[in-house]
């Protein structure tokens, strides 16, 4: 008896093992096998599927190839920021299918499909879900979040950058404006790092606006999101058995899950002296900035309205990364396409002064008249867009077009190789043209509105952009009444992706002081 429950166990056992197995062949192999053929049936090629690890080593030999040394003062930068792409868009087309380990990734660039997919027929393209080190950064709020989450937290981020909330902001904008240009004494006639300058600057002005705090009290967040980020670089080109991983965790893997939980416990403090301030009356409210209405989610009296302790963490964490990493990168290369193309950089100080006078602050009603400052930043936007991919997933099979997509798929859309498509933008593409903008974002899209998508496209598009657009305003324009600056002879032109697109040696400009600036 006790032989046939051992016989019986070890038979359950082994059939156990056997359909994990197979379940494992069917995940690694035979269903990216039957993806690429569906898809070549319908005329979409690219690089051949490879066992587990898809197309990732050629993309990280292609990168390391590309990054190995700095190119020329060119804005023609998807060779090197994303090489394989503009490889396999040369070799396969405007859309082709690439592998990521095994997931597959139909990449887009026709706008009239991209469109489709993030305006016209939205629905049949949620969102696609973060994974690893990436999900670690951004969580799970409105980045991905679908259906009625998604549109409770959505609410909440739209009441807090409306058009009143931007114009309450300004002053702290400016404020953290003019703190960074008085370290700046510091370097006149000298090189500054305007990378890093910037990178401080958006995280005190995302501290101050949305979260009621500093730099200095929310620079241990940050550190913390750059070393999560440091991870996800590190980690972006490698692919790991599924059970293997899941047994024998990588120290990586160890590290990030433990960096998530020193951020989560930041923000619980934040949290919760929010809490402490109302319950104490010490406040007579939660307070009326990002956080304070997130708070205000978690304790409303109508519970379905209410949004859990985990849904604010993961909302701190996008706006605390996404509203300065995104920024600080808009500004970096805005000052250095002023540093390289001087002509515009006047004609942009020109405006500056005559709109602002010689050192009062921005205002909202000037803001709206920086027509030359608005066409450089467009254009900016264009040759040096801050997120590389768009990204949506396919949940169940769907049209697209005149192809039809098989379930699991991910639809990526390489913004930086549709914003510098010359079929679309003309020969001079990849050349910094601001009058491309003279009449307006509205007049240069008119044929297709997914010819230009800096922020998105469609119900999705970024809830921050104005914030950010008014963000770079305010300093750019700042800065130009008080310093021109040029190109130092250290820089070396190196964007490189990382989790945005940033100079790989930073940004080295030399400050010139304003002889006739009024202090």
């Amino acid at each position: 008896m006790v032989g046939m429950r051992i016989y019986v166990s070890s038979f359950v056992l082994g059939g156990l093992v056997v359909l994990g197995v197979m379940k494992l062949v069917v995940r690694l192999w035979m269903s990216p096998i039957r993806i690429q053929k569906t898809m070549r049936s319908q005329g979409i090629r690219g690089p051949p599927y490879q066992f587990i690890q898809g197309n990732t080593k050629e993309m990280y030999t292609k990168r390391m190839q590309a990054t190995a040394t700095p190119m020329d003062l060119s804005h023609n930068i998807l060779p090197r920021v994303l090489p394989h792409v503009h490889s396999w868009l040369n070799h396969y087309g405007k859309n082709f299918l690439q592998w990521l380990g095994t997931e597959a990734q139909f990449v887009v660039t026709d706008p009239e499909m991209i469109k489709e997919m993030l305006h016209v027929r939205q629905r049949n393209f949620p969102k696609a879900k973060l994974h690893g080190y990436i999900q670690k950064i951004f969580g799970d709020g409105t980045v991905t979040a679908e259906g009625e989450r998604w549109a409770k937290l959505r609410k909440i981020a739209n009441f807090s950058f409306n058009g009143d909330s931007l114009k309450s902001m300004i002053p702290a904008m400016t404020g953290c404006a003019e703190a960074m240009i008085e370290r700046w004494k510091h370097y006149e006639g000298k090189e500054i790092d305007v990378f890093e300058q910037m990178k401080i600057y958006t995280s005190d002005v995302i501290s101050h606006t949305a979260f009621g705090s500093s730099y200095e009290q929310g620079k241990h967040i940050f550190y913390t999101l750059q070393q999560i980020s440091e991870l996800y670089i590190r980690n972006a080109y490698k692919v790991s058995f599924p059970v293997i991983s899941r047994i024998f965790k990588h120290k990586d893997h160890i590290e990030g899950e433990r960096l998530q939980k020193r951020m989560k416990e930041c923000f619980m403090k934040v949290i919760k002296t929010r809490e402490a301030k109302f319950l104490s009356g010490e406040a007579d409210g939660y307070g009326n900035d990002f956080l304070g209405l997130l708070v205000k989610a978690k304790n409303d009296p109508e519970i379905s309205q209410r949004i859990s302790v985990d849904e604010i963490v993961d909302e701190c964490k996008t706006f605390y990364f996404a509203g300065h990493e995104t920024t600080s990168m808009l500004l970096t290369w805005t000052m250095f396409l002023l540093a390289l193309h001087q002509e515009w950089q006047e004609e942009a100080r020109k405006e500056a002064f005559r709109i602002f006078g010689d050192s009062d602050n921005p205002t909202a009603e000037g803001l709206a008249k920086l027509k030359t400052m608005t066409m450089i930043i467009n254009e900016c936007l264009r040759l040096y867009p801050p997120a590389m991919t768009v990204s949506r997933t396919v949940e169940k099979e769907v049209r697209l077009g005149r192809l039809v997509l098989p379930k699991t798929i991910t639809v990526a859309v390489p913004t930086i190789a549709v914003h510098q498509d010359t079929e679309y933008w003309g020969e001079d593409a990849h050349v910094f043209k601001p009058e491309r903008f003279s009449e307006g974002i509205a007049k240069v899209i008119e044929s297709n509105s997914a010819g230009y998508l800096p922020f998105g496209l469609g119900p999705r598009i970024c809830v921050g952009m104005n914030f950010a657009l008014n963000e770079a305003k305010i300093v750019i324009s700042m800065i130009l009444r008080r310093y021109s600056f040029t190109l130092s002879p250290a820089y070396s032109h190196s964007p490189i992706q990382l989790v945005t697109v940033c100079p790989q040696h930073g940004l080295q400009v030399i400050l010139h002081p304003l002889s006739h600036h009024k202090p």
